[in-house]
């Protein structure tokens, strides 16, 4: 996914009309910045078909180690079973 385009606020200012005509056309979002800094974001209104859960948050996990191993030993794990309450 590519990051989104942006614009200085004087740049919108000169050529908002034009700037609303491409992101309607495009359906991709703009952010104006005012001094570096991001102040606003301006999407398309049009109604976008949501992405599945996985899709939008692909990305956002991290895998940290083997995931199918027990993070315990054999022997931590078995004395770990017989202290266990029932």
């Amino acid at each position: 996914m590519r990051p989104p385009k942006t614009l200085n606020a004087s740049d919108f200012k000169a050529r908002c009309l034009a700037i609303l005509d491409d992101v309607e056309r495009t359906g991709e979002g703009v952010v104006i910045l005012k001094r570096g800094r991001r102040v606003a974001r301006l999407t398309s209104a049009r109604e976008a078909k949501p992405r599945p859960l996985r899709d939008r948050m692909k990305g956002t996990v991290e895998r940290e180690g083997d995931v199918v191993a027990p993070p315990l030993s054999a022997e931590d794990w078995a004395v770990h079973q017989t202290r266990r309450v029932r």
